[in-house]
């Protein structure tokens, strides 16, 4: 394992900052349900430095990930950053319990939270900060204004949105410039492909959520765990490198809990799939 593995996986600019495609998604550093802290939270801290060390400069989190549990964490194992490290973090969806998620939009709570942000990551500005749910009892050019004040005022760099269409980035773009947007979309789930494409016309970055879901594709003599074996990498290897071809605007955040498991995605950085074998993934779904 090099340092500078994820630095295989080519680089993307958000706005102006350049990070490694291949990045790191912090969800799963907390308790079970997105809940509460890790099992294990000295493990959560080794995962994060081991991540930077393998070339990881994007990060992604949330506020409402444990809820703020994900944000201290990444806080306590890297502050002080690297100066070419991106954290992304998002405000927008609340947490009643396990598994629970209620968007909540109004300005001054996602001001609110953005300033605790700032507070839990330990920096006087927030990279990219993304709406985590557009609340649909708040006009959106309210939510995304509020951001837009935010970066203004210079406390975050640039605006991001998840989980959106395109006539919802275009009515945001009229407000505010959108640097990124996370949809769901992996191998199995290509659902936001006209996303994806209004993404690469228009130079959004694209950062898939859920990137490794192979599921029914990674059973005993399937295509997948064929290409995988034939190139000696694993169906999750093969999920991630599928993700990397597929666009150039592409920002795969696997996220693991596992030292171990970490460091079997960041190989994917190294692995170049063949049009053929691009092509024969695709037909798998």
């Amino acid at each position: 394992m090099t340092q500078t593995q994820a630095a295989q996986s080519g680089t993307f600019t958000i706005g102006d900052l350049t990070v490694n495609r291949l990045g790191f998604g912090s969800m799963q550093l907390t308790g079970p349900g997105v809940w509460g802290n890790p099992k294990d939270p000295d493990e959560a801290v080794r995962v994060l430095r081991r991540a930077v060390e393998l070339g990881v400069n994007f990060i992604d989190t949330a506020d409402s990930y444990g809820p703020v549990v994900a944000e201290q964490l990444i806080k306590q194992a890297l502050h002080p950053y690297a100066d070419d490290l991106v954290i992304a973090t998002k405000a927008g969806l609340t947490r009643q319990g396990p598994n629970v998620w209620t968007p909540v939009g109004r300005p001054a709570y996602l001001r609110q939270q953005a300033e605790m942000s700032l507070r839990n990551l330990g920096v006087d500005q927030i990279g990219l900060f993304q709406l985590h749910r557009i609340d649909s009892e708040v006009p959106l050019e309210d939510q995304v204004g509020e951001l837009k004040k935010l970066q203004d005022e210079g406390k975050i760099r640039h605006i991001g949105l998840s989980e959106v269409n395109v006539s919802d980035v275009e009515a945001a773009s009229k407000v505010a410039t959108i640097a990124t947007v996370q949809n769901l979309y992996n191998l199995a789930n290509r659902s936001a492909e006209e996303l994806l494409s209004f993404s690469e016309q228009h130079g959004v970055g694209f950062i898939p959520w859920f990137p490794l879901a192979t599921g029914e594709l990674a059973k005993p003599g399937s295509p997948l765990t064929a290409i995988a074996e034939a190139k000696g990498a694993t169906p999750s290897q093969l999920a991630l490198a599928w993700l990397l071809k597929r666009s150039p605007v592409m920002l795969p955040i696997p996220g693991t809990s596992s030292v171990a498991h970490l460091e079997d995605n960041m190989a994917a950085a190294s692995i170049e799939l063949t049009d053929e074998e691009f092509a024969a993934l695709e037909a798998a779904v």
